[in-house]
C-alpha cells in the first residue's frame, strides 16, 4: 500500500476517483435530458428533478407489485423491468407537460422557470399524498451486493459498476438516435436553426414534444438508478438539479460530447475536493472553478459551430 502526502493512501485515492466517476455517471444520466430540452427549446425545466423522483417511485411501485411473482426482490427481475417502464412513465408525463403548458411559453425562459418550478412542487405534493412523506427503500437485486476487488485495499461496488454500465448504454442509444436515425437528424436540425428547419418541412412542434419526452424519460431512468444508492423521497431530484444545470452549462448547451466530459469532470473533482476539505467547501470550490472557466470560454467545453 503506497502512502501519499498527508496520510492519504493510493488505495483511498483510487477508491475516491472511482466514486467520482460513478457520481459523474449519475450526473450525466440526469443531465442528458436536460441538455436536450434546454439546448433545443431554451426551456429552463425546474421540474426535471421531479421526473427523477417519478422514475424512482415507479421502480419502488413495480418492485412491490411484481417481485412476489418474479422470484422475490433478490432476483432483480422487477428492478430490470422497472428501468424501461420508468423511462416510459416519465417520458409520457414530460410529453403531457410539454403539450399542455410548455408549448405556450416558448421564447419566455423566465416564465418556463416559474411554471416548471410550480409543476415540480405539485408533483412533490402528489408523491407525498400517495407514498407518504418518509423516504422509502428499494431492495437492490442480490447479484448487485458486494463488489469487485482488482487488488487488496480497493473495492468497486457492483451497484456503482451497474450504474456506469447503464449510463454507457444510454449514451450509446442517444448517439445512435441523434446521428443514425431520421428523427435524430431532425432534432439536430431544429437545434441548430429552428426557422430554416421549419421552412424545409420539419414539424418543429412535434420535434419539441418528442425531445421533451425523451429528456424526461432519461430523468426517469436516472431515478431508477438512484434507488441503488440510497432511499428515495419526494425531494429526491432537488438534490441533483443544480449540479445537472451546471453540467449542461459547462459542457456547452445541447452538445452531447461536452455534456459527457463535463459530468465526469464535475463528479471526479467534486469527490476529490471533498476528500481534501469537506462536502460544502468541495462543492463551493467546484462552483468557483466552473465560473472561472466560463469566464474564459462562456460557450462551454464544446461550442456549437455555425456559419
Amino acid at each position: 500500500m503506497k502512502v501519499l502526502k498527508e496520510g492519504l493512501t493510493l488505495d483511498e485515492l483510487l477508491t475516491q476517483a472511482f466514486n467520482g466517476l460513478s457520481l459523474g455517471s449519475v450526473l450525466l444520466l440526469i443531465s442528458l435530458g436536460l441538455a436536450f430540452s434546454f439546448g433545443l427549446m431554451n426551456v429552463i425545466n425546474m421540474a426535471h428533478g421531479e421526473f427523477i423522483m417519478v422514475g424512482a417511485y415507479t421502480t419502488y411501485l413495480l418492485q412491490q407489485i411484481l417481485s412476489p411473482a418474479l422470484g422475490g426482490d433478490s432476483s432483480g427481475l422487477a428492478f430490470l423491468i422497472s428501468i424501461p417502464v420508468a423511462f416510459l412513465v416519465a417520458g409520457i408525463l414530460g410529453f403531457l407537460l410539454e403539450n399542455t403548458l410548455i408549448r405556450f411559453l416558448y421564447g419566455r425562459p423566465l416564465d418556463t422557470l416559474l411554471a416548471t418550478w410550480g409543476v415540480g412542487l405539485v408533483l412533490q405534493q402528489v408523491a407525498r399524498s400517495i407514498f407518504g412523506a418518509p423516504n422509502v427503500q428499494v431492495v437492490s437485486p442480490g447479484w448487485l451486493n458486494g463488489g469487485f476487488s482488482p487488488y487488496e485495499g480497493v473495492n468497486l461496488p457492483y451497484k456503482r459498476l451497474f450504474i456506469i454500465g447503464l449510463v454507457i448504454i444510454c449514451v450509446v442509444a442517444i448517439y445512435l438516435y441523434l446521428y443514425r436515425s431520421p428523427a435524430g437528424r431532425r432534432m439536430r436540425a431544429v437545434m441548430q436553426n429552428r426557422e430554416i428547419a421549419g421552412t424545409l418541412g420539419v414539424a418543429t412542434r412535434r420535434v419539441d414534444g418528442l425531445t421533451f419526452a425523451i429528456g424526461s424519460g432519461l430523468a426517469g431512468v436516472a431515478g431508477s438508478a438512484l434507488t441503488l444508492i440510497g432511499p428515495i423521497g419526494p425531494t429526491l431530484g432537488t438534490n441533483y438539479i443544480v449540479d445537472a444545470f451546471l453540467v449542461v452549462v459547462l459542457g456547452g448547451v445541447g452538445r452531447l460530447p461536452g455534456t459527457i466530459f463535463a459530468a465526469l469532470l464535475i463528479g471526479v473533482f467534486n469527490t476529490l475536493l471533498e476528500l481534501q476539505t469537506s462536502a460544502s467547501i468541495g462543492k463551493v470550490l467546484v462552483f468557483a472553478l466552473v465560473i472561472i472557466f466560463l469566464q474564459w470560454k462562456p460557450r462551454g467545453l464544446v461550442a456549437l459551430r455555425s456559419r
